[in-house]
């Protein structure tokens, strides 16, 4: 039996709805990746997560096109690369272009670093986050773009963000990693506070098979298996669901059908209050995704 999350849906600050749980892409590779958009699509799913940086553009506009389902009822989301900052028209065309897509539901600044394309090793000299999010905010009247926000920004990015005179558009989400052993509850209460929904990815820990070190032991925490078992649930369900109770939407990844499905079909259950207070009682603290290959740190813990 479906749950009330597979059509819900978390109303943004510019009216627009996305859908609480959907299909992250990250670390798929090329034929897995459509087959599992596919699916995924022709499974119900609505919301479909993506970014240049993946490299994978191309196979999800496939996936999207071999399911199917009208190009209206598909939420995509896709992120601005860090060489990109400066040629903001450029990055979002280039997406357009390997997605076979004529417009973006939702277009994200990846990461709150400027890099310089002809060494991504340094940091442009003479721009910013703050003067990408300007130019961002201009593609919401082109046609090609209609909610703008932002990724892995920590509380002191967006303060900055928002404390700048040429911010005149509140990001509408903020994609960070949020899972029990990187809650991050102050910076989700700071977004919360500012009109700006989250969503989480790498929301289960990581990857057990993941190919780089990067993967946390969340999902084989005692505390999500003892849950898990008591109410006949996977590991996976018992942290989605986890996080859509804490008013965050989801895209967990996967390219297997059956944990596709599993992800999907949450039933008509939840987590009591004594249940979130186990998973918030975790003190291991771990991060899949880190900065040491980007020029400049991007990650604080004014979140934690």
């Amino acid at each position: 039996m479906n749950s009330k999350f597979t059509t819900h849906t978390f109303k943004l600050n510019n009216g627009a709805a996305i859908p609480a749980i959907g299909l992250g892409t990250w670390q798929s590779g090329e034929y897995a990746t459509r087959e599992a958009v596919k699916h995924a699509l022709q499974k119900g799913y609505r919301h479909i997560d993506t970014a240049l940086n993946y490299g994978n553009e191309k196979e999800v506009g496939d996936g999207i096109c071999a399911s199917g389902v009208p190009r209206d009822q598909i939420w995509v989301t896709t992120k601005l690369d860090n060489h990109w900052h400066h040629r903001v028209p450029e990055g979002l065309e280039s997406s357009l272009e390997s997605l076979g897509l004529e417009y973006i539901d939702l277009f994200l600044i990846h990461f709150p670093c400027s890099t310089d394309p002809q060494d991504r090793s340094k940091h442009l000299p003479d721009w910013d986050f703050v003067k990408t999010w300007k130019e961002m905010q201009k593609l919401l009247g082109t046609g090609k773009v209609k909610t703008i926000g932002v990724s892995n920004f920590s509380i002191s990015h967006l303060e900055r963000l928002l404390d700048d005179p040429s911010c005149t558009v509140v990001p509408a989400v903020n994609q960070i990693e949020l899972h029990p052993h990187n809650p991050s509850p102050k910076l989700l209460k700071y977004c919360q506070s500012k009109g700006i929904h989250c969503t989480a990815y790498s929301c289960l820990g990581g990857h057990t098979n993941s190919t780089i070190n990067t993967r946390t032991e969340l999902i084989n925490d005692p505390v999500v298996l003892n849950l898990a078992d008591s109410k006949e649930r996977t590991p996976a369900q018992i942290l989605i669901m986890w996080g859509l109770q804490r008013g965050t939407s989801m895209i967990p990844k996967s390219v297997t059908p059956e944990r596709i499905d599993s992800n999907f079909e949450m039933g008509n259950w939840g987590l009591s209050e004594a249940d979130i207070t186990s998973l918030d009682g975790i003190q291991t603290r771990a991060k899949v995704v880190g900065d040491a290959w980007m020029p400049i740190r991007v990650f604080f813990e004014d979140g934690m």
